[in-house]
């Protein structure tokens, strides 16, 4: 591909002109494809393995799985829903690998930056409801946190997790049920400090 034709694709799907010129062995390329998506996939991960010290590792081996072979994803729109299809499914074959560990016991990454659920309900409320969400399984963990945490439609959501819009909608039903259910003695807390930091 000419330089003209990479400038072209960058100008109109940054991600496919990007995974062209990294299907050639630019390094610059496959490193924009990084910058564009490594905080998504982090914060998936991060949410998924519910903080777990491997977020990183994981998201790592699902770059290195992307630049090994750019060719397997085939349009720039595609990229994101394969990140994070192929990073939450190494998580949970890790999560499963190592179920003797408990999770909790292990030491939690501090996120890069306040989110916006804690800037809304404060630390303590954020924690509160993340560990309800860490109770949840693993796939309404991420439909949750797909739709709500990272502002996914339910369409995009259910493309990245490779299944229907029905069964997306199924997933998020039973999640908020669940966590209803979970934080039934603390919902009117929750709301509280909603308002709190609301006025």
């Amino acid at each position: 591909m000419s330089a003209r034709n990479t400038e072209n694709g960058l100008a109109g799907d940054p991600d496919s002109g990007l995974l062209a010129a990294a299907a050639l062995g630019d390094e610059k390329a496959f490193a924009g494809l990084v910058d564009r998506h490594y905080e998504l996939v982090y914060r998936v991960v991060w949410r998924v393995t519910s903080g777990h010290a491997d977020t990183a590792d994981i998201v790592q081996e699902a770059f290195l799985r992307l630049w090994n072979n750019p060719g397997q994803v085939r349009q720039g729109g595609a990229l994101r829903g394969w990140l994070i299809r192929v990073a939450t499914n190494l998580a949970i074959d890790r999560a499963r690998r190592k179920q003797g560990s408990n999770i909790d016991d292990q030491p939690e990454i501090a996120a890069a930056g306040p989110d916006a659920l804690d800037q809304v309900l404060g630390d303590s409320s954020a924690r509160e409801i993340e560990s309800a969400l860490a109770r949840l399984p693993e796939r309404q963990r991420l439909a949750l946190s797909l739709v709500y945490y990272e502002n996914m439609s339910n369409i995009e959501a259910a493309a990245a997790m490779e299944i229907s819009v029905d069964a997306i909608e199924s997933l998020l039903a039973r999640g908020r049920r669940a966590l209803k259910a979970d934080l039934r003695d603390r919902w009117r807390d929750l709301l509280a400090d909603i308002g709190e930091m609301s006025q």
